[in-house]
């Protein structure tokens, strides 16, 4: 059974801080697609993984025996190199204090046993996994972050807990490493496919869209994440994973979201952002060299995210996935052909 983290976690998580906050089968000729198989909520989909859309392969199953994992990987120079980002099968960038952001890295279809470094959760994340009902690995959270987290359900690793240790070859904070295969014979389940957290659909169903082959997505003037289609997919030019271990995004998905505060000082007395993950909003699609626009919309924050154009409801191609999380007021996004 999953184990629960329980409120005892904030005793160990306010001492941490200062050092976690910061940032197929054979088939036969007649019929060659996925066999269907049931997920929760006793669905019928076609057997592909629920983070990529992508079919299952070989002797796999989309029904796994451990949730979702996201880890929360920094995202700044002192996280250089980021080990694992490679093997996620969809990222979350969200923004933290100081303008800065954080990756929320999604493993399902394959667990690695060295990611990180990992760092602390925010109540942003709250609207970012629950829709996976996913676990979340982490170095910890502060106080009032961890009394969200628990309120919504949501379970979580963090320093202490199977899987995770300190390489003693970095410097804290950014040394806290995690054995995602460990983790999840830890938290093992029942095996059963998670609901998809995209409404995948085929690259042929994509909109034409207007050419845009560089990307930027600035958070509010403290970082900005810079992409480039390559032809294949899409480079983050300033990324910090280790050379060969980048993420190979397909898609890359910019949501305009609404932040507030969340209540508190990070230890350098910086407000604390909360981005606000449900409601709706605009939303930028950029795939294959192209961008559609269009309207995000997510009931509440365990919904999962739904798309629109003025045509009708929009899908996202199968692939690999990174979701920009930039801010309405003081984000910006800009791109060129």
């Amino acid at each position: 059974m999953r184990r629960a983290r329980l409120i005892t976690t904030v005793l160990l998580s306010s001492g941490l801080l200062l050092a976690g906050c910061g940032g197929g089968s054979d088939s036969d000729d007649e019929d060659s697609t996925p066999a269907a198989q049931e997920v929760a909520g006793s669905e019928e989909v076609a057997s592909t993984w629920p983070m990529t859309g992508l079919p299952v392969e070989g002797d796999d199953d989309a029904a796994q025996p451990h949730p979702v994992l996201v880890t929360k990987m920094d995202n700044t120079y002192s996280s250089s190199p980021q080990i694992g980002l490679g093997s996620a099968d969809l990222v979350v960038e969200e923004l933290v204090e100081g303008g800065l952001t954080r990756l929320a890295a999604f493993y399902y279809s394959d667990l690695p046993d060295n990611v990180g470094p990992v760092r602390s959760m925010r109540a942003s994340d709250i609207g970012i996994v629950s829709p996976a009902d996913a676990t979340v690995v982490t170095s910890g959270a502060a106080s009032p972050t961890i009394a969200r987290i628990n309120g919504a359900g949501i379970e979580f690793y963090n320093e202490g807990d199977t899987g995770l240790s300190r390489d003693s070859s970095r410097s804290a904070p950014y040394n806290l490493f995690a054995d995602l295969q460990a983790v999840g014979e830890d938290a093992a389940i029942d095996a059963t496919r998670p609901q998809d957290y995209l409404p995948w659909g085929s690259a042929e169903d994509f909109p034409g869209g207007q050419p845009a082959k560089k990307i930027a997505a600035s958070f509010g003037g403290g970082h900005t994440t810079n992409w480039t289609f390559d032809g294949k997919g899409y480079v983050n030019e300033n990324s910090y994973a280790d050379q060969g271990d980048e993420f190979p995004a397909d898609t890359v998905l910019v949501l305009r979201v609404q932040v507030g505060d969340a209540g508190y000082l990070d230890p350098a007395g910086n407000p604390v952002p909360e981005t606000k993950l449900e409601g709706k909003g605009d939303a930028m699609i950029f795939h294959d060299g192209r961008l559609v626009r269009g309207t995000w919309s997510k009931a509440s924050l365990d919904a999962p995210l739904q798309f629109s154009t003025k045509a009708g409801k929009l899908t996202i191609p199968a692939g690999h996935t990174w979701i920009e999380l930039v801010p309405a007021a003081n984000g910006d996004v800009t791109f060129s052909k």
